[in-house]
């Protein structure tokens, strides 16, 4: 799912951080954004977990660089 010249955000519901992080992205920034929802795919989930190490979403990838997320990705936009 990852492309060079995609963001891909992995969400499920409910989380308002996913909500917050999709807002961000296409209504302020403008980016069109690919989405991986995980709602209800334990299995997808479990995969995401082992690739980044992290257990909760949302996960964004800018191209090959996963941000992390949502938090992280607005310290990453405050930075420049």
């Amino acid at each position: 799912m990852i492309r060079a010249d995609r963001i891909v955000v992995y969400k499920s519901e409910p989380c308002g951080y996913c909500r917050a992080a999709l807002q961000y992205l296409e209504r302020r920034k403008g980016q069109t954004v690919d989405i991986v929802d995980l709602t209800g795919d334990a299995e997808a989930r479990t995969a995401l977990r082992e690739r980044t190490g992290m257990r909760t979403v949302p996960q964004i990838w800018v191209g090959a660089t996963h941000v992390g997320g949502y938090d992280e990705m607005r310290a990453l936009d405050a930075a420049g």
